[in-house]
């Protein structure tokens, strides 16, 4: 899941990270979360855009409603700063990488149309093999990929211990990162 708030090119970060400084470890147990990355584009490091946009895997649908319409979460986003389109996605498959236990520092999230009309199958088996080659790679911290069947949209989502280098996708920074389900996450 991951709804992202662009914010004026004028805008303070600061106000971002400080509230994530100061509410982020209210997700560090929330039940039927595996993790989220608290992320941002920055125009002053280089993004073309201001951005909040905080990245979730969830291990079950129900932390994900409570989050969304339970109170006391998602409502402090929509009271600060109006409700934003959230996007959800079908979890084909998450991995750890190498850096696991490093600090995820960067975030891509790479996006992609399945073939229309065409069995989806074969391209989310061959997004399966991508990721089992990313999660291998040195400075990765865990790499996902999942699917919306609403609009055949593949996402494949890796955090970085590092600059991750040269690879297709959005860039983002974390903040932080809640962890409360990785075991149950990763369990292979």
């Amino acid at each position: 899941m991951q709804y992202e708030i662009t914010l004026p090119a004028d805008y303070d970060m600061g106000i971002i990270r400080r509230r994530v400084e100061t509410l982020g470890a209210r997700t560090d147990d929330f039940e039927g979360l595996g993790l989220k990355a608290y992320l941002v584009q920055d125009q002053a490091n280089g993004a073309t855009v201001n951005q909040y946009a905080p990245f979730y895997l969830w291990n079950d649908t129900a932390g994900m409603s409570r989050f969304l319409w339970g109170g006391g979460f998602f409502s402090g986003i929509c009271k600060s700063f109006g409700r934003p389109i959230v996007r959800h996605w079908t979890g084909v498959d998450t991995l750890a990488g190498p850096d696991i236990d490093q600090p995820a520092v960067a975030a891509t999230k790479h996006t992609l149309m399945l073939p229309p009309d065409n069995d989806p199958a074969e391209p989310v088996a061959e997004a399966a093999d991508v990721l089992r080659s990313t999660a291998a790679m040195a400075g990765v911290h865990s790499s996902a990929i999942a699917v919306d069947p609403t609009r055949w949209e593949l996402v494949h989502f890796t955090l970085w211990s590092g600059e991750p280098g040269i690879v297709p996708g959005t860039r983002y920074q974390v903040l932080q990162l809640s962890t409360p389900g990785t075991k149950e996450l990763f369990r292979q």
